[in-house]
């Protein structure tokens, strides 16, 4: 009698093991490391928001800074998921060294170079800034690929070796915007969408954007890492018309625009 009793029993305790097993791995989180472009950070913060409420199990963890300093974390061995880069050289680099994934990456959004200036400050345009500015902030361009476009610009419109004593070179596109807003230079260039994020400026000019590369936005997996599943879930998510749109509402292009 107890051995017919005894089985049922320990049949219904396997069970039940393996359902609360199998309960414990569907609830297992998985923490996504992200390194971003310093210029993503108020876009992140709002997708961050919609794609952790679409996938509670993953929780998302940013690093932001300049796409070149960034790439360079990554060939040192940083403990990154994914890399968003504000230039697609940074991003080829670590393709071309096989350290992202093949086909899980690419472009996902544009953007467009302006010239600012603290709102006290009224210059006509840019080359009115660069002949009566003081000092003129732009990103690292060895580092920072707003730098890298900003200089590209300037050598363009020759004014690259006037300008070497009145420039302030900032760690990220973001500290060029805070020497701005604090006044301590006369003016800067940054993203159209780091100027979308602020009222204590104004756009004095809208680079021409024949006058430097295309500024496009890629995102990819970085290779040998346990979450590659789920950071290419992340980088999908990206293209999504509704995520597309949080793009445009920080004063990003969409990367079907021309």
């Amino acid at each position: 009698m107890m051995k017919i009793f005894f089985k049922p029993v320990l049949m219904f305790s396997i069970i039940l093991l393996l359902f609360i097993s199998g309960c414990k791995e569907k609830q297992e989180k998985v923490e996504l490391t992200i390194s971003a472009a310093a210029s993503l950070k108020d876009s992140m913060d709002a997708i961050q928001a919609q794609f952790e409420k679409e996938h509670p199990n993953i929780s998302l963890t940013f690093n932001y800074g300049g796409s070149g300093m960034l790439q360079k974390q990554i060939e040192q061995g940083a403990p990154v998921d994914v890399f968003l880069s504000a230039a697609e050289q940074n991003y080829q680099a670590l393709e071309e060294e096989n350290m992202l994934i093949p086909e899980m990456g690419g472009p996902f959004t544009k953007n467009a170079l302006v010239v600012i200036a603290p709102t006290n400050k009224k210059y006509a345009s840019f080359n009115d800034l660069i002949e009566k500015g003081d000092k003129i902030a732009i990103g690292i361009p060895e580092t920072v690929p707003a730098g890298a476009y900003a200089k590209e610009t300037l050598q363009k419109i020759g004014k690259w070796e006037e300008i070497q004593d009145k420039l302030v070179l900032a760690k990220d596109v973001r500290q060029v915007l805070t020497l701005v807003e604090q006044q301590n230079v006369s003016g800067g260039i940054v993203y159209q969408s780091d100027a979308a994020s602020s009222v204590k400026l104004n756009i004095i000019e809208k680079i021409d954007p024949s006058l430097h590369s295309e500024i496009q936005y890629y995102g990819g997996v970085v290779a040998n890492r346990s979450n590659s599943k789920e950071a290419s879930l992340f980088i999908d998510f990206l293209h999504n018309s509704a995520i597309q749109k949080i793009f445009v509402e920080n004063g990003f292009i969409p990367i079907t625009s021309k």
